[in-house]
């Protein structure tokens, strides 16, 4: 049988599957919500010891659990270890979703549904391929499952698990779908991501609100300093001021700025998709080369005073404001977080205190495009959708990446399978069924060209 065929002998199945991971409302970030990872944890485990693993279990971390599972079908064959996530972003706000975020539906040929995308539904291609290759023994090489729950929260306690069980985890490469293609006719493999700095900052002026008649022109706003400081963050260039931050920056050549500028990118559509009349970003540097290659800053929330309805006249006591570093290589998120918050103390004036917390981060990735894992999913890919897949730098981030590269010492592959216009992280996130079902296709011609390639390199 095929594996077309085994897909539409089985689809309806396959989607009643996926709902019913879809529905637990495993939202990481929210302690109301620990049990629910555990929910998902244990149905990661039945999903995978009912699609053939020899075995697969729950297991502690210092926070949410990971789902193991493993068929070793010859030690001497590669291994694959397949990673993804069960937990999920929060839904708010949630009156702008269309349909109840964790009661999937089928609209317009796509899943409706908080995790369609990220990562339940590309997840669960990889479960649903690995259970097609061992239903019709056509399996060619050992495979492994690690299922994280908290990648949305920056994967906190993976790295401390990975130590723990290096012998466990050992494989030839780690394979992840959490990535998206340029379109559905043009598919992608991500090379690159983004590293990750992130921190909670705190300015506190007077011990208390004050009536901002009575104090207000002789005591320093909170807020209003906020603002300053992160308006000298960035200069008119939309350069990054924070002495020494560019220091470590790996400067991508002319070449491979070329080769990177050659995916296909509309800009009147790009502007038009977001509903924006202009782009603004890094100076000299086209918009592929800004969200790819060269790092950003952003300011994520903002908070502070009174922002009820009506009015109040207070001069705030504190403001907050959540800040984040899109990195590059080779640069240290550890030394970046050092960087802004000596900046940031050092500039505020003598009226407020500043307080800085890094809340977490994570390490830029890069996988060359002559790997044998890269030149695998290349061949799998053009077979599939009949064309050759553009290598892409992501502008996002998944931190644990690199920490499985310097922990585990494999390379992973991002051959995913969502969509820009997938709205993963926002209300009425969805997935085409046209792209679960490719995935489901694809992945078993990559463990056969993966073993191919290692097995002739041996």
């Amino acid at each position: 049988m095929t594996v077309k065929e085994y897909i539409e002998s089985n689809k309806e199945r396959f989607l009643e599957e996926l709902f019913d991971l879809i529905r637990i409302p495993s939202i990481s970030s929210d302690s109301k919500h620990k049990q629910d990872m555990y929910r998902a944890a244990e149905y990661w485990k039945k999903t995978l010891i009912d699609a053939g693993a020899d075995k697969a279990e729950v297991m502690e971390t210092e926070g949410h659990p990971v789902t193991y599972g493993e068929k070793i079908i010859d030690p001497s064959l590669p291994t694959i270890l397949v990673y993804a996530h069960m937990d999920v972003m929060p839904v708010d706000p949630v009156d702008l979703w269309d349909t109840d975020p964790f009661e999937p539906v089928i609209k317009d040929g796509k899943i409706w549904a908080r995790g369609a995308d990220d990562d339940k539904g590309q997840g669960f291609m990889h479960a649903k391929a690995f259970e097609y290759m061992v239903k019709t023994n056509t399996l060619p090489c050992n495979v492994k499952f690690m299922i994280e729950g908290e990648e949305e929260i920056g994967s906190p306690s993976l790295g401390k698990f990975c130590e723990e069980n290096k012998q466990m985890l050992k494989a030839d490469v780690i394979l992840v779908s959490d990535t998206t293609m340029i379109s559905p006719e043009v598919p992608a493999i991500t090379t690159g991501l983004r590293g990750l700095a992130y921190w909670q900052v705190e300015v506190t002026g007077p011990n208390r609100d004050l009536h901002s008649g009575l104090f207000g022109g002789a005591v320093a706003n909170p807020i209003n300093e906020l603002c300053i400081l992160i308006s000298k963050c960035t200069n008119d260039k939309n350069e990054i001021t924070i002495p020494g931050f560019y220091d470590k920056v790996l400067v991508a050549n002319n070449k491979e700025r070329e080769l990177l500028n050659k995916r296909p990118y509309n800009e009147d559509e790009y502007k038009k998709s977001i509903a924006v009349d202009q782009l603004q970003g890094e100076e000299g540097y086209t918009t592929i080369e800004r969200t790819g290659i060269r790092p950003s800053f952003d300011v994520c929330g903002i908070w502070g005073g009174f922002s009820g309805e009506g009015a109040k006249t207070v001069l705030p006591s504190k403001a907050y404001a959540k800040l984040s570093c899109r990195l590059v290589p080779d640069q240290n998120h550890k030394e970046i977080a050092k960087l802004l918050e000596d900046y940031l103390i050092r500039i505020a004036p003598k009226s407020v205190k500043v307080k800085v917390e890094e809340l977490h981060g994570g390490q830029a990735y890069v996988c060359p495009i002559d790997h044998p894992a890269y030149l695998a999913a290349e061949k799998a890919l053009n077979d599939t959708i009949g064309t050759l897949p553009v290598p892409v730098r992501s502008g996002g981030s998944i931190p644990i990446i690199a920490t499985f590269e310097e922990i585990l010492g494999i390379k992973s592959l991002l051959m995913g399978f969502g969509l820009e216009s997938d709205a993963i992280h926002s209300p009425n996130e969805n997935f085409p069924l046209h792209n679960f079902y490719k995935g489901i296709e694809t992945i078993p011609l990559f463990y056969k060209y993966f073993t191919e390639e290692n097995v002739s390199r041996r």
